[in-house]
């Protein structure tokens, strides 16, 4: 299950959480954001020891300045607390999980 968070849950969600976080930077006016949405939600129900977070960068848009978030989407990996893993643009589902599961 993918989770929408604001700048207010992140550091509770993302930074003190013990294991690995796929952070999902996006916008609703992005069409590769949209594309690559199904596919990190069905990811999210096959890899089901990480969390799955979308940021909003408009809405959120100190985080996005925080992590240097240039274009979207861009995917963190988070593994407790630390980005460990930056993933810029659509990709296909394997390429994806291959990133996660390297971290776990």
């Amino acid at each position: 299950m993918v989770q929408h968070v604001s700048e207010t849950d992140f550091n509770e969600v993302v930074l003190n959480y013990e294991g690995v976080v796929l952070v999902d930077f996006w916008a609703t006016w992005c069409n590769p954001c949209k594309m690559i949405a199904p596919i990190i939600e069905e990811v999210s129900t096959e890899i089901t020891n990480a969390r799955f977070i979308k940021i909003d960068v408009d809405e959120n848009a100190n985080l996005a300045n925080k992590y240097q978030i240039l274009s979207i989407p861009t995917l963190m990996i988070f593994k407790n607390g630390t980005p460990v893993d930056t993933l810029v643009g659509f990709m296909p589902k394997d390429s994806l999980k291959d990133a996660i599961i390297k971290h776990l």
